[in-house]
């Protein structure tokens, strides 16, 4: 199995805004591609918060193609829609991990 890990720490400005948009919209986008059959939600604890939560996503799939199938043909334009979205208000990094 593959993880696709996405971990973003968001200004107390947006937090509220951001989060419903998260569960509302954007991982249903990213489940709706149909790369992906899961995921799992998460707010990191023990972080200095003092400028805003962290939080990781983590999208599950079967295979490294489902993987990079989404790379190409969704996240441009779905990282694109974040960043019109919020801005400057967010900082995301992309990991992706092989369970062993």
């Amino acid at each position: 199995m593959i993880i696709y890990n996405v971990t973003t720490k968001v200004t107390p400005a947006v937090h509220s805004r951001w989060l419903q948009w998260m569960k509302e919209e954007h991982i249903p986008q990213i489940i709706g591609t149909g790369f992906f059959h899961d995921y799992r939600m998460c707010r990191l604890l023990e972080q200095d918060d003092s400028d805003g939560p962290t939080y990781t996503v983590q999208y599950f799939t079967d295979t490294l193609e489902n993987y990079y199938t989404y790379l190409q043909e969704h996240a441009p334009g779905l990282r694109q829609l974040a960043f019109d979205l919020f801005g400057d208000q967010f900082v995301a990094f992309r990991t992706v991990m092989q369970v062993v």
